[in-house]
Formats: C-alpha cells, sequence, structure tokens
C-alpha cells in the first residue's frame, strides 16, 4: 500500500470542534491509537502529518513506531498572523518571529517545515477562496530561512498565483493546490517539486448535502482536469487525503484517495510507479537530519488489540 503523504491526526473525519474539544485540555492517546491501528488494518506504513496546534502530532511521534508506521510531523504548521492556519499551527507577525517557530519546530524535533501561504476553498462558489494570499516576495523569504535551517517545505496552497511563486520558490511539496494552471504546473516539473492534490477531500464531499452539488461538481472536475494535465507533463505526483478532514477517515482516506487516482488513469503498473515515485521524494527530502530507527518486531501492537 502507498505511503499517506498528508494527513492530520488530531481531526476525526467526521466533526472538527469535536476532535478539537477531545484534544484541548489533554492529548486523547486514545484516539491517536485508533487512527493510526486504521492505518496499519491497511498496509500503511509511512503517515505524514500536517501538524496542529494542540501537540497531538507531537505525542503521535512518539507512539507511531509501535504500530510499525514511519511518522513524519511538522508538529505544527506556521501562519501569519490574521490569517488562515490557526487550526493547524502558530502564528508570526514579522519574519524573526517566523525564524524563532522554524527553530521551534526543529527543537521539538520536527521533520520538516510546513507554512501556510493561502486560505482555503469556498465550496458555495466554485473559484473562490476564503482570503487573498501571502505576496510572492514573502512566500520565497519564507521558504528560504526554512531551507537555510535544513528542512524541507510543505506549502499549503491553493490559487494560481501563490501556487506558481510557492513552486519557484523551491517549495519541496505543494498540498491541495487547488485552481492552478498550466503555468504552475510547469514550475513545478521545473523545479522537482512533489504534488499532493487531496482530490478526496472534495470528492468525499459529493452528494453529502453540506454544499451545493453543482459548485461541488465543477471543483472536483476542475482538480481531476489539472491533476491529468500534470500527468501529461510528468509532475510528481503522490497520494495524500487530508485524513482527518470531513468525511476523509484516519487510513479509508488514503483508499479513496488511491480509487480517484485509478478512475483518472486506470489501476495500471505506470500509476503505481509514479504515485510510488513522488513518495520516495517525499521520504527523502520530509525528514530532519536524524536516524529514524523503528522499534522492534516484538513491541508492535497488534492493530486489533489497539483498535
Amino acid at each position: 500500500m502507498f505511503g499517506e503523504c498528508h494527513a492530520h491526526i488530531f481531526l476525526n473525519g467526521r466533526n472538527y470542534k469535536e476532535a478539537v474539544a477531545l484534544h484541548k485540555n489533554h492529548v486523547s492517546e486514545e484516539a491517536i491509537r485508533q487512527a493510526f491501528a486504521e492505518y496499519r488494518k491497511r498496509g500503511i506504513t509511512f503517515v505524514r502529518d500536517g501538524g496542529d496546534a494542540l501537540h497531538v502530532s507531537e505525542y503521535a511521534s512518539k507512539i507511531a513506531p509501535q504500530y510499525g508506521i514511519d511518522y513524519r510531523s511538522p508538529m505544527f504548521a506556521i501562519h501569519r498572523k490574521g490569517h488562515y492556519g490557526r487550526i493547524v499551527g502558530c502564528a508570526w507577525e514579522d519574519l524573526e518571529e517566523y525564524r524563532d517557530l522554524v527553530k521551534k519546530v526543529k527543537d521539538l524535533g520536527g521533520d520538516f517545515i510546513k507554512i501556510m501561504i493561502s486560505g482555503i476553498m469556498v465550496y458555495e462558489q466554485f473559484g473562490q477562496m476564503s482570503e487573498e494570499p501571502l505576496a510572492p516576495e514573502e512566500i520565497r523569504e519564507l521558504i528560504h530561512i526554512a531551507h537555510e535551517e535544513g528542512m524541507a517545505v510543505m506549502a499549503h496552497v491553493n490559487g494560481a498565483d501563490a501556487i506558481r511563486a510557492a513552486a519557484l520558490a523551491g517549495a519541496d511539496s505543494i498540498e491541495h493546490g487547488n485552481y492552478i494552471d498550466r503555468d504552475c504546473i510547469d514550475a513545478m516539473k521545473e523545479k522537482g517539486t512533489v504534488w499532493v492534490p487531496t482530490l478526496v477531500t472534495t470528492g468525499n464531499l459529493l452528494g453529502c448535502g453540506r454544499y451545493p452539488q453543482e459548485e461541488l461538481e465543477k471543483i472536483f472536475d476542475s482538480a481531476r482536469a489539472n491533476v491529468s494535465c500534470a500527468w501529461e507533463k510528468g509532475v510528481l505526483l503522490a497520494a495524500g487525503s487530508d485524513a482527518g478532514a470531513y468525511r476523509v477517515l484516519h487510513g479509508q482516506g488514503l483508499v479513496d484517495e488511491y480509487q480517484i487516482f485509478c478512475d483518472l488513469f486506470g489501476e495500471t503498473e505506470e500509476l503505481k510507479n509514479r504515485l510510488k515515485e513522488g513518495e520516495s521524494v517525499i521520504h527523502r527530502k520530509f525528514q530532519a537530519e536524524k536516524v529514524w530507527k523503528l522499534t522492534s518486531k516484538s513491541t508492535i501492537i497488534d492493530a486489533a488489540s489497539a483498535s
């Protein structure tokens, strides 16, 4: 099975407020173990998290080896104060504060830096975003600082201008990447950027009744068309579901994401090899300068007993 290249262990895929309340005063070890058991059940042994503001990812990194899972995390994401990202991390107002947060990630044992460059899609209306993204010069500086510290950059970003700026600035992976254009795709190809499109975050909303079906179909069709274009151009792609997001369950979310890729390109050896290639780049880049050592097999928890 492929690795889960974008997850949020602190979320449950059902109710955001419920998940936050569960971990707010004390990290729920039981919830983390249940999520890891779901990955283990499906043979998923690599999970790259997107971080959170409640220390859940930090705690998860300590127990993941018990499940035979190679777990990579930024510990928390970093966002500009007043912009989208509070739910997953810490804010900066000036570049000195940003540098301090990068160093804090390293001190906590984080494996990479995750930066929040844009807002999220407005599912009620195709083409709309929740806010304006960061400016290109700001994006360049954030990525440069992280790279200076020896850390790869996971970039949460939507919207063509911001995606293009992030790719050209050297972001190691683009997460979501909704509403890209061909220039963005060319930039990702040129820079060797891995794109994790998290298609299932929209795909699993279809028919749920929470958002206008017509708008969801437009968004989903656009995303699939853009991924098809990236495929044809030879862009590095990897499977990540944004597990924990609404209707995207831990473990099953990756299965659902892979099915969308199969629907687009067929369940072929070429597809498997292309996704494995993108994942291998993530494996190589998104780790701190330390040796990963999983616990011995004798300490790995049986999934049935842990669920």
